[in-house]
């Protein structure tokens, strides 16, 4: 697709510190953020097809990336996450929310294109010390360190809203309640969603 930009992203790179990023912001503008989206609409700041990455950034140019239910959209995950890792400075930070798998919310929306669980992002993760189950770590020649994951628990009912919020505040007290709630409980309990905020290992 055709890039279109709102913005003078050269000057803005040139002149600004601090360059923070919204991925997939949709209908929202958050007017201290670059928003890129493959919607065409007024507020975006750069319209592009995120599933070839962010090559009109260059290495190490990006603060902070943020993105709140886009990643489950992306085919290419494997490549937006070594291009978010190529443009973050060694000191950015990549701050993400996704649907849980036991979110029955997410099997409404037919432009989803993949699950997530509490151990995706350690796919990505160079340092495995988080939690006692261990993935496959070999299939990138790049790794982010994972500072902070959450197990999110909402509800659009307001009753059911707080017990689930007091519910989240003890699973996410220790990260062995955190494994033993996706193995035993996640259908029982659903999850609503996951925050990860991690930031690149450019040793």
């Amino acid at each position: 697709m055709e890039l279109v930009f709102r913005l003078d992203l050269q000057k803005r790179l040139k002149d600004s510190s601090h360059i923070i990023l919204e991925l997939g912001s949709g209908a929202k503008k958050n007017t201290e953020r670059i928003c890129i989206d493959k919607l065409n609409l007024p507020h975006i700041d750069i319209v592009a097809d995120l599933e070839e990455g962010l090559p009109f950034f260059p290495d190490n140019s990006v603060d902070a990336i943020y993105s709140k239910s886009f990643l489950e959209h992306v085919n290419n995950l494997s490549i937006l996450m070594q291009d978010i890792w190529r443009v973050l400075k060694p000191t950015g930070k990549n701050v993400l929310f996704v649907p849980h798998f036991s979110n029955p919310y997410y099997y409404s929306d037919y432009t989803h294109k993949r699950f997530f669980g509490l151990y995706s992002f350690e796919y990505f993760s160079s340092n495995q010390n988080r939690f006692k189950r261990k993935v496959p770590s070999f299939y990138h020649d790049y790794g982010f360190i994972t500072e902070d994951i959450k197990l999110v628990f909402t509800s659009p009912w307001k009753g059911r809203k707080l017990l689930k919020r007091t519910f989240q505040k003890f699973v996410n007290s220790h990260r062995w309640l955190m494994e033993f709630y996706e193995e035993n409980l996640c259908y029982i309990i659903p999850c609503y969603g996951i925050e990860v905020t991690m930031r690149p290992d450019k040793k």
